[in-house]
């Protein structure tokens, strides 16, 4: 099976049933006259469409990108402060909802991209779209709102493709093209409806000539189902003339039934004929219906035998779907000037990130760090020292790398209370966690080691992490593989493995290749069984190293170093 994606924007249905008429009356018409009628697409959600000129060569190839923008004015209330409200939202913004760009905006005022907001609110409701920006005092606004059309999908494009199935074939499709195949489709369609309707009125016709002709010799008939035996015998002689074994009254009648030469559907209508519709009024409406069924085939057969009867019935069937659906245009169609937002300076500065074990992080200056650098050191689970111009590197548990510009990190006093991390990066606190987390001009200095749970090792070049990207795979894992320990290679000469049956292994830190980000790495102790690496221990030198094994004290200096992929042992 192939899938492919088709993308055909909504159109006017007005401007559409009115190109179509055109080009039942002209099929020679261009693509540049039938552009008089569709002027563009004609959004839902209404905006503006900002790429006039690029609408021809979409119209005429079948793709292209559709520049549109949501619809804002400008309130000026007392005091000189102004509210940004915008009225209509680009049709892209629809499965996203209007939350996730009101969540967009805050955090333009939250990351310093702008100090001019004083409030957010949603104020639609089911009369329209209401979403009022109050800006401060001596705002330039018309800045203010080219900064929402570049930061946020204010100001989006709608991938055009045109594609559709013609003939079994995939093909992408410009607006003449579209509306040929839909022309000639509703030609095959009237063609077969036109066809059936004709042969119900011959059907009719031949029924209504029997009736007819059957009251002009009604007592005749009458004789004949009289005197036969059974109702084959009197279908018999009204079709083929047959009177043997019918008791006529007299021999003229016989003589004369002799000669009937009726269908067999009208024989049965015949047989079939209940006596009151033989009053006066019953066989003068009989007249009138084949009249009129005589009226409709002459009808059905000019349909269908001269192609201008087929298409003004078209084109009456289009102005019947007009008049009871129409509706004015919503969007509007213009050459709009590119957005430029001129963003205030920013002066760099030192900052430190503070990640705290609830998953919030902020920004402090380093003199309010250091008046307070106790109660970050026991309050928080990250501190990076970094510009406010930088990058944060954080490594999950599942091997993802999500980096955050220090300047979408709010910054503020010690006590704040920030945001959560979730917020202004692609991590999810629900489904990884965070282990390690780096200044980016941290990580372009040195190495990282990588250690899984399932004791694969590698070295990568902390430069492999300086990614324009907001998320990358900061490691291959294997099936239901993790990540336990990530650590800046920095004055470090041993690694201690635990394993959660107990096991230990010491080796020398250069034991562990590098490798690519994208590599597995290699293994770095023997596991038996189910049994995993649970905690990951790095040795500088000769300094302290005990540490607590359930109540045990362990000096990992005292283990004895053996090679990579032992077995380890356990610390009696």
């Amino acid at each position: 099976a192939v899938g492919m994606a088709t993308n055909i924007p909504p159109h006017n249905l007005a401007e559409v049933i009115d190109a179509t008429k055109a080009y039942i009356r002209d099929n020679d018409i261009s693509t540049e006259s039938l552009m008089k009628y569709v002027k563009g697409p004609d959004f839902p959600t209404g905006g503006i469409i900002i790429n006039k000129d690029e609408l021809p060569e979409i119209y005429r190839t079948g793709a292209g990108k559709v520049k549109i923008r949501g619809k804002v004015e400008v309130e000026t209330l007392k005091g000189g402060k102004v509210n940004v409200v915008i009225t209509e939202i680009p049709y892209t913004m629809i499965g996203l909802g209007i939350g996730k760009f009101l969540m967009d905006v805050a955090a333009l005022s939250e990351n310093k991209t702008t100090t001019d907001i004083i409030d957010i609110s949603n104020q639609s409701s089911k009369d329209g779209i209401r979403i009022v920006i109050e800006l401060k005092k001596d705002t330039d606004v018309d800045n203010f709102i080219n900064m929402l059309y570049k930061k946020t999908r204010l100001e989006d494009t709608f991938g055009v493709n045109m594609l559709a199935i013609c003939g079994g074939r995939p093909e992408t499709l410009g607006l003449r093209d579209i509306i040929k195949h839909n022309v000639d489709f509703q030609f095959e369609v009237a063609t077969r409806k036109y066809t059936n309707l004709l042969n119900k009125e011959k059907d009719k016709k031949e029924i209504q000539e029997g009736l007819i002709r059957a009251c002009n010799v009604i007592d005749l008939i009458v004789e004949v189902i009289r005197g036969s035996k059974d109702r084959a015998m009197a279908k018999n002689c009204l079709v083929n003339g047959v009177t043997d074994g019918i008791k006529f009254k007299s021999k003229v009648s016989e003589i004369q039934a002799a000669d009937f030469n009726f269908t067999e559907r009208q024989a049965e209508a015949i047989l079939e004929l209940k006596l009151y519709r033989l009053i006066g009024l019953e066989i003068d409406a009989l007249n009138k219906s084949y009249k009129e069924t005589m009226e409709n085939i002459f009808r059905y057969e000019d349909i269908l035998d001269r192609r201008d009867s087929m298409a003004q019935v078209l084109i009456n069937e289009l102005d019947a779907i007009k008049k009871e659906f129409k509706r004015e245009r919503r969007t509007v169609i213009e050459n709009g000037q590119e957005a430029v937002f001129e963003q205030k300076k920013i002066e760099e500065m030192d900052v430190v990130f503070l990640l705290d074990r609830f998953g919030y992080c902020r920004t402090v200056d380093n003199p309010t760090f250091e008046r307070n650098q106790e109660a970050a050191l026991t309050e928080n689970k990250y501190l990076i020292s970094c510009k406010n111009t930088g990058k944060i590197c954080l490594f999950t548990n599942k091997g993802n790398l999500h980096t955050i510009k220090a300047m979408d990190v709010p910054f503020g006093k010690f006590r704040d209370k920030g945001i959560p991390v979730d917020n202004i990066s692609n991590y999810n606190s629900s489904e990884e966690e965070i282990i390690y987390a780096a200044s980016q001009s941290e990580l372009n200095l040195y190495r990282l080691v990588f250690i899984t749970k399932q004791a694969n090792a590698k070295v990568v070049s902390g430069g492999e992490f300086d990614v324009a990207k907001r998320s990358v795979a900061a490691t291959k894992l294997m099936d239901d593989d993790e990540v336990v320990s990530v650590q800046v290679l920095s004055g470090i000469s041993h690694i201690v493995l635990k394993s959660k049956n107990g096991f230990y292994l010491k080796f020398e830190i250069s034991e562990i290749p590098e490798k690519k980000k994208t590599a597995v790495g290699v293994r770095a102790m023997k596991l038996a069984g189910t049994d995993l690496i649970d905690k990951v221990y790095y040795l500088s030198g000769m300094d302290n190293a005990i540490i607590d094994d359930d109540g045990k004290s362990v000096d990992l200096n005292a283990i004895r170093v053996n090679k990579r992929d032992g077995k380890g042992s356990k610390v009696k």
